[in-house]
């Protein structure tokens, strides 16, 4: 059998030198593709050169979650540099709600608004941008999520998931989108030096990491720069929110953008106004920067505890419907700023796409999350005739509907479900192991570099799993306050032993002192005291 290192390295497909060259230290130039391959890019880019000369006010119009700030800080950022008049206006989720609305529309053109660029929202606003249009203001439309078979009436429409296009890469996130935006405006317009974009990298990354599209291709080399970028930021507001989150910005990971820095950022436009949020990205004060970051914790702590009673109130619904391939479930007391993570955890938990809706009275509002084959956007657009409006990706998606609807919305969507004869569907949820060893001197430090070569992790690019299939438990302990937490020593057949540990698996994984089990796993580093040792972390266990 290979060695550790030469498994992990198959399992990327690095097959040869010049691969595994281009893997590990991926260029930033060699990554990008041509701008002007999306769709309408020139149109907008005419536009805007007219918006300069004309000294008309252009509103970015972004969404409120970490992939719409980041984008809203990058244009507010670039376009300044190309001398554009710029304003950014970010809808509240309890009052706007998604997208563009027609009152923000009305809103905007009072204040004097020309242009409106969208960021990571606006391919199915074709009513919004019609009024946009009928009070005297145009619109650019930068998106990533699902689109029509019609455009909407705006001057251009620039999405990577248009079928009229060459740009060889679909999976931007709405930040990287506006960034192929910013780096097409550069070709054509002075201002933005060429390299000097690349400070623009930091948010690029936030934005791609949290927004979980694929790390492969131009995304991996933008956020693998982007990091690179954020350890030495120039922006206030990430440096007191790293500060106060606890992240050392010299070691920070993806991991550290998509569990610590990106909720801490959600969290506002998840309890009050994602505004908050904004002001941090473009705050210049440092001592400003850190009261809004501690503010970001407070709401923060405030979304964990919501999130957790309505997670718990939840799963006991879903024990209702537990004959359901798809769970719709719903409730008055929900807020619908949290049940999208409620949403993902529940699937995490029961394996089954789902639905969480908070009832506001007449309308409901809810989240989806879906795996493997079964698209969440899909199943909305099959249940067109029940709801108000929807959209979103395969995985994840939003939807309004009739409160009365609810029941009749649950039947439909698992009458779609029943008739996409999806099979073996749980598969995704098992383990694909990148390495298997006999013993455990088969891994170490030299092991770990390589694991940690391989950053930036996320989808398209998980963490590598490592798996032994013979191993007694010698020692069980129960960690943490609710001793959720399992820790093992195991023991290989050469006697050796290893300490593992797993996150909230105690009651899951049942082996005694003595079992012979397979474990797949992690590796991690466990630093106590200044002393580092390499660990498992449990991914699952398989006793005989």
């Amino acid at each position: 059998m290979p060695g550790v290192i030469e498994q992990l390295l198959t399992a990327r497909g690095l097959s040869d030198r010049i691969l595994r060259e281009a893997f590990f230290s991926p260029s930033y130039d060699s990554s990008k593709h041509d701008p002007f391959l999306l769709p309408d890019m020139t149109k907008a880019v005419n536009r805007l050169i007219k918006a300069k000369d004309k000294k008309e006010l252009v509103y970015i119009y972004g969404d409120y979650d970490i992939d719409g700030l980041t984008a809203t800080t990058l244009l507010l950022d670039a376009f300044k540099a190309f001398g554009i008049k710029t304003k950014a206006f970010i809808p509240n989720r309890f009052i706007e709600g998604y997208g563009l609305s027609k009152t923000a529309m009305k809103t905007l053109a009072s204040k004097g608004a020309k242009l409106i660029v969208t960021v990571d929202c606006g391919s199915l606003s074709h009513a919004e941008i019609e009024v946009a249009n009928t009070l005297g203001m145009e619109v650019i439309v930068t998106d990533h999520h699902s689109v029509a078979d019609t455009m909407p009436p705006a001057v251009a429409t620039i999405n990577p998931k248009r079928t009229d296009h060459k740009y060889p890469f679909i999976d931007l996130a709405g930040v990287g989108v506006a960034f192929k935006l910013v780096q097409a405006m550069q070709q054509k317009m002075d201002g933005l030096v060429s390299g000097q974009e690349k400070w623009l990298l930091d948010l690029v990354a936030l934005g791609t990491v949290c927004d979980v599209v694929q790390l492969v291709g131009e995304n991996r080399a933008n956020v693998f720069w982007g990091l690179k970028v954020l350890a030495k930021t120039k922006r206030p507001g990430l440096k007191a929110l790293a500060q106060v989150a606890g992240v050392d910005l010299e070691k920070l990971t993806s991991r550290s953008l998509g569990f610590v820095i990106g909720p801490h950022l959600n969290a506002a436009g998840r309890i009050e106004t994602a505004s908050l949020s904004l002001r941090l990205l473009t705050v210049k004060d440092q001592l400003k920067a850190v009261e809004i970051a501690y503010k970001l914790r407070e709401l923060n702590e405030t979304r964990r505890t919501s999130q957790r009673q309505i997670t718990k109130e939840a799963m006991e619904q879903a024990a209702q419907f537990a004959n359901d391939p798809v769970l719709v479930l719903s409730d008055a007391k929900w807020s619908h700023g949290i049940i999208g993570i409620v949403a993902a955890k529940i699937l995490e938990t029961l394996h089954k796409p789902t639905f969480i809706l908070q009832e506001i009275g007449e309308q409901s509002k809810g989240s989806a999350r879906s795996f493997g084959d079964f698209s969440a956007v899909e199943a909305i657009r099959a249940t067109e005739g029940l709801i108000i409006k929807g959209g979103g990706h395969k995985l994840a998606a939003g939807v309004t509907l009739k409160t009365t609807n609810i029941a009749n919305f649950r039947q439909a969507i698992n009458e779609f479900h029943s008739k996409q004869k999806l099979l073996n569907q749980q598969r995704h949820f098992e383990p694909t192991p990148d390495a298997l060893i006999s013993d455990f001197n088969e891994i170490n430090s030299e092991v770990m570099a390589i694991i940690r070569n391989f950053e930036p992790f996320g989808h398209g690019n998980p963490e590598p799993i490592l798996h032994i299939e013979k191993a007694v438990v010698a020692k069980r302990q129960h960690l943490g306050k609710d001793k959720s937490h399992l820790k093992l020593d195991l023991q290989d057949v050469k006697g050796n032993l290893w300490q593992f540990i797993g996150f909230g698996v105690a009651d899951k994984y049942i082996c005694d002192i003595g079992d012979e089990i397979g474990v797949w796993f992690k590796l991690i580093e466990n630093e106590w005291r200044g002393v580092v040792r390499l660990e498992g972390q449990i991914v699952k266990i398989s006793t005989a």
